[in-house]
């Protein structure tokens, strides 16, 4: 049984029962989190698809709160605000393969995006994530789903910066997840997309998931 909790945007909680884990925690400052930096406890690690401020904004903090690694690309490793953060809890490495980190593995993919983008290919307990970050559209989604063979999919849906609805059904399509939740949308008003009509485009090719920040959906 995984607990996978939305705490908006692209910020994801997943909890496999013996390790938590957060993915792209952009709390402070964002009007629709239904926590705070301060209040995310027992986490093992942060993941950070890139360095834009909406996706790493608080990710040492809660880092150092919880003694975490913070896992992202290599670059992120010279991030200035890792000032003080011990070098052996950054996770340093680049798209191109899973890798196993002893309790969990973990890879990073490409995204369409900026800010030294990718995706994130996590698989604990037989159950394999993926989380697509910041991401236009791109055609070898198809290979992710031929490589790893997601069960769950977290794809943007907001537009402006990312896919819109149209372009991640299309996604949802080529991934082909079981289950598909739609995220970074509704935060500003330039991505004020709606979730409904991505279900509308997508339900026949995976089961679209619609939660409201601070939902929690249980995979078993």
């Amino acid at each position: 049984m995984i607990k996978i909790k939305w705490l908006s945007h692209a910020c994801w909680l997943i909890d496999f029962g013996d390790l938590r884990i957060i993915i792209d925690p952009f709390l402070t400052g964002n009007p629709k989190a239904p926590v705070g930096a301060d209040e995310v406890k027992n986490i093992k690690y942060v993941l950070v698809t890139h360095n834009h401020f909406d996706h790493i904004n608080d990710a040492f903090k809660i880092a150092r709160n919880n003694n975490a690694k913070v896992i992202g690309i290599y670059e992120l490793t010279m991030y200035p605000d890792k000032d003080g953060f011990p070098d052996e809890n950054i996770i340093g490495m680049n798209k191109g393969s899973l890798s196993d980190l002893g309790d969990i593995s973990i890879g990073m993919v490409n995204a369409v995006h900026s800010g030294n983008e990718s995706g994130f290919i996590i698989r604990k307990n037989g159950v394999t994530i993926y989380h697509a970050g910041d991401t236009a559209f791109f055609g070898d989604m198809r290979y992710i789903r031929e490589f790893y063979h997601p069960d769950i999919a977290m794809l943007p849906i907001g537009g402006f910066y990312t896919m819109g609805p149209m372009e991640a059904a299309r996604a949802a399509e080529l991934i082909g997840a079981k289950i598909t939740f739609p995220m970074h949308y509704g935060t500003f008003p330039a991505i004020d997309a709606d979730p409904k009509k991505f279900k509308e485009l997508s339900d026949k090719y995976t089961k679209v998931v619609i939660l409201n920040p601070g939902d929690e959906y249980i995979f078993e």
